[in-house]
């Protein structure tokens, strides 16, 4: 069968997104309301409501809504209040916003390298890393399956090292691994979620921070708001219109609108998670006629499926990543790669170069994987295109 790339009929004439957001009319509802109360369009009641939803669902004291995901990692890293000497583990592939907030409070990133099954950072790689600037750990829950806390906690109480989850991937997920604590979000002294349109919820942009810790909560609360000792909800409750700037903070508040489509999103989540994990099973099940050439990524434990990812066996086909990803792409299907390693960045290779080649497990993943199409509103006729699209451009290529 000839590949649309060389001129051949295509799987699919529209194109498959690797991720889309799943609203219906509940949602729309919802902002709408909002705006027709016509009171509250940035920092209002809804924001409580929503952050109070978030702390239930993950069994937490406190919780701050945020404008991104990318605020929120900037928060939990600014929370723990450290020096320029100081260093932070964190995994190399991820976003970049993983990396980046370190950078925002002027401290040094620490790359580790993944476990080449999950591409979860490497807690048998963690260790050795540390030093006697190392003041915390920053792991992200790839893809959506949850790292290795058993080991990863075990190291953090070993060392005295906080421990920050960047749950960007993995809300609505449980932990196996982790019996006494078994939701993403209730047992790192920080944790992050971000809620852009392809997450496991949305608010269009948004992100959260969720701890135990009445110190951390304080800090990221006067920081997502210029610094300023009092929100807007304390100010309208006293007499004084005195208020205090104490840091230098951000303006990284979320309006009401979104966390009310945040809210509604809620009541949907474990609905979305578990057509996530079927759509991944339907996936598991057919490619294993492809196991020669292509694996999904272990899972050691539940995940959430955020994205599906495939890795190529490229000792058995005769091309490489690239040409793969481009064939599918002209079948219709809209597959990504995630991610390049935040150390091959040119920035990352100019400002930190001595960590160009330490990293060889994520330099060898990261050419032979592509993420394919899945999210909650993915049809059965999408999924068979892309199956059949992986089938076609795989058995044109295979040695």
């Amino acid at each position: 069968m000839n590949l649309a790339i060389n001129g051949g009929k295509p799987i699919t004439t529209k194109i498959i997104n690797y991720g889309y957001q799943s609203l219906d009319e509940s949602d729309k509802q919802a902002v709408m309301e909002v705006l027709n109360e016509n009171k509250y369009l940035t920092t209002g009641p809804k924001v409580l409501e929503f952050e109070n939803k978030i702390k239930e669902y993950c069994n937490v004291k406190y919780a701050l809504a945020v404008n991104s995901g990318t605020a929120a990692l900037h928060l939990a890293v600014y929370a723990l209040d450290l020096k320029e000497t100081d260093e932070i583990i964190v995994t190399c592939v991820s976003f970049v916003a993983s990396s980046n907030a370190i950078l925002y409070c002027n401290v040094k990133p620490v790359f580790c390298d993944i476990d080449e099954e999950t591409m979860n950072i490497d807690p048998d790689k963690i260790e050795k890393l540390i030093t006697k600037n190392t003041k915390a750990i920053i792991a992200v829950d790839f893809a959506g399956q949850p790292c290795e806390y058993h080991k990863i906690i075990k190291i953090c109480k070993k060392y005295n090292l906080f421990l920050i989850e960047d749950a960007a991937h993995s809300l609505g997920c449980k932990i196996n691994s982790c019996p006494s604590k078994p939701v993403v979000g209730s047992f790192a002294d920080i944790t992050t979620f971000s809620f852009h349109p392809v997450k496991n919820i949305t608010t269009c942009e948004g992100g959260m921070t969720v701890t135990n810790n009445e110190k951390f909560f304080n800090r990221m609360k006067s920081f997502r708001t210029h610094g300023i000792s009092k929100d807007y909800k304390e100010r309208e409750n006293t007499v004084s219109h005195h208020y205090e700037m104490i840091d230098l903070g951000y303006n990284y508040r979320i309006p009401d609108i979104l966390c009310a489509l945040g809210i509604n999103q809620m009541k949907k989540l474990d609905k979305f998670i578990k057509k996530r994990q079927e759509i991944a099973k339907t996936y598991d099940q057919a490619f294993l006629k492809l196991d020669k050439y292509i694996k999904p990524l272990k899972q050691k434990c539940e995940s959430a499926y955020h994205i599906y990812i495939i890795k190529l066996n490229l000792e058995n086909l005769d091309c490489d990543r690239d040409l793969i990803f481009k064939s599918l792409k002209a079948e219709g299907i809209g597959v990504n790669v995630h991610y390049m390693p935040i150390h091959l960045h040119p920035y990352y290779k100019k400002k930190i170069n001595t960590y160009h080649g330490m990293m060889p497990i994520a330099e060898k993943v990261y050419k032979q994987i592509i993420t394919l199409p899945l999210y909650p509103l993915l049809k059965d006729s999408d999924i068979n295109d892309v199956i059949n699209a992986v089938y076609k451009v795989i058995n044109y290529y295979k040695k």
